[in-house]
């Protein structure tokens, strides 16, 4: 792995330390700025693993004691160490934490799937890497924010036409996400559209399902994929479809937790027929509708 140059295909990563020591690393793409930890306004009754509110620019930005929010003791002096301002999901929040200590460079398959006995905070991470000989867990970000405040759960629509209601109910659906909650946000607006739908928690597993289903009543027509995996990202399995004679066709839709629009030129290119920002269920279904309606065109 290279510290200094990064690739253009390279995923880059932020690592940073909690108060044990220990080091991990975020997707420097999910980070919009990293500063001193400012003064802290602590909230009544507030989740325990948050110390309190920040004013950044005007705005207020609710803070994480990351190492207490992954089951380490807290840090113990509330304005010091450093706040990570992560952007995703539409919102914004810090993550407070020990120290940063540089960005590293790699490949989308450098970065492996969490291994069993990772450790206590397991299930906040999506992957793992090495690093200078060592092992370093990347942050599941998604999953630390739903665990504090969980995002409410909007109504799929329910002004469907007739039309779009019946051709929707023609759409095989294959989500694909590292991330547990994401994906289980996907599949909820799926169930409450009355579709049911097949996933996996990785490109290559997707591959496999794909593979399985192929020639059967219920073979794939439509994959909703997240982007930023490990192993293989959204981008290389798409790539992977459309060179693929058999999935080829398929109608591929990549979610991500990162503005959209820097990743629509690249989603583009990749082969994917569009790109949405996690998560907005409305907005989910008004592209599953697009979706349904392009593969019913095609006779999928």
């Amino acid at each position: 792995m290279s510290t200094t140059k990064a690739r253009a295909d390279s995923l880059s990563l932020l690592l940073f330390t909690l108060r044990s020591g220990k080091l991990m690393a975020i997707n420097l793409l999910k980070v919009s700025e990293i500063i001193p930890c400012p003064p802290l306004t602590r909230l009544p009754e507030s989740h325990p693993h948050v110390k309190g509110i920040a004013t950044l620019r005007g705005a207020s930005l609710s803070v994480i004691d990351l190492s207490r929010a992954l089951g380490e003791m807290p840090l113990q002096d509330p304005d010091g160490g450093c706040l990570i301002v992560t952007d995703v999901s539409r919102s914004k929040q810090g993550l407070h934490v020990q120290a940063v200590s540089k960005i590293v460079h790699c490949l989308t398959t450098d970065i492996r799937p969490p291994p069993y006995g990772s450790g206590g905070n397991r299930a906040f991470i999506t992957g793992v890497t090495q690093v200078e000989g060592g092992l370093v867990q990347v942050l599941d970000i998604e999953k630390v924010i739903h665990g504090i405040a969980p995002a409410p759960i909007e109504a799929a629509p329910t002004d469907l036409t007739m039309e779009e209601a019946e051709v929707l109910g023609h759409a095989r659906i294959l989500v694909v996400d590292d991330s547990q909650v994401a994906l289980q946000q996907s599949v909820h607006t799926l169930r409450n559209l009355g579709l049911t739908c097949h996933t996996a928690r990785s490109a290559k597993e997707a591959i496999d399902v794909l593979l399985e289903l192929q020639g059967t009543d219920a073979q794939i027509n439509v994959v909703v994929s997240d982007i930023e995996m490990s192993e293989m990202d959204g981008y290389a399995l798409t790539r992977t479809l459309r060179e693929t004679p058999d999935f080829q066709d398929l109608y591929v839709l990549l979610h991500t937790s990162l503005d959209s629009a820097m990743n629509s030129e690249k989603a583009r290119l990749a082969g994917a027929n569009a790109v949405l920002t996690k998560f907005s269920s409305p907005e989910l279904t008004k592209c599953l509708v697009v979706a349904a309606q392009s593969v019913a065109q095609k006779g999928l």
